[in-house]
């Protein structure tokens, strides 16, 4: 195996020590080969080395503008500083030079919901929850996407497909729930759910409270 094999190797045994060695022999190889400086980044990002990390990234991307997981690294990096215009740019640019996965999607619409811009989100989500339809988390997030723009009919499969793969989903429960109390007569699915919610996570006040107040109104 090449340096950059054994780094991964040795980030998959946890050995992050021995990690940065190989990182650093293949950088020293390859100076100019963005990847060593990919994999250096997102192992320093996983030690919470932050600024290390986001120098490793920007020097990747002044060797290839082109590196989509670069700017996927860095983006993530934004998002964690809660940095979310900048970080939406970079998984923009992280799709643009052709990313794969669902992930750049499902963060960049992330990024658009923390803006407060849930209509902008969707179709990032959407796309996400095409790419991963197995994904619980993503298909959550579009769920909530749909339902806080009203498309309720459209977000109850959504959380329905959630609950099945993961009936202990306290969101997902909550979620549902409310969609039946301000979207359908349901009254006694909405309790139900509600009451799922704050019993698998019992410090879930918001869905104890809505269930209260649609039970005390029954």
């Amino acid at each position: 195996m090449n340096e950059l094999d054994l780094g991964i190797t040795a980030i998959q045994n946890k050995d992050y020590e021995k990690a940065i060695v190989h990182f650093n022999n293949a950088i020293e190889e390859e100076p100019n080969n963005p990847i060593g400086f990919i994999n250096f980044g997102n192992l320093l990002a996983r030690m919470n080395e932050t600024e290390r990390a986001e120098r490793f990234f920007q020097k990747a991307i002044t060797l290839d503008e082109e590196a989509a997981t670069a700017y996927y690294g860095l983006a993530n990096l934004y998002y964690e500083q809660e940095r979310y215009e900048e970080a939406a740019k970079l998984y923009e640019k992280a799709i643009r030079y052709n990313i794969q996965g669902a992930d750049a999607y499902f963060m960049l619409g992330k990024c658009f919901d923390r803006l407060g811009n849930p209509k902008l989100a969707l179709p990032y989500l959407q796309r996400a929850a095409e790419l991963e339809p197995t994904d619980v988390q993503i298909r959550l997030s579009y769920g909530i996407g749909l339902a806080a723009l009203e498309m309720f009919k459209e977000a109850e499969p959504e959380f329905m497909y959630v609950i099945h793969e993961d009936l202990n989903n306290a969101d997902a429960h909550y979620n549902l729930g409310v969609l039946y109390a301000v979207s359908t007569d349901r009254v006694n699915d909405a309790l139900y759910h509600l009451k799922q919610a704050f019993t698998l996570q019992p410090n879930f006040d918001q869905a104890r409270y809505v269930h209260d107040m649609i039970a005390m109104n029954k």
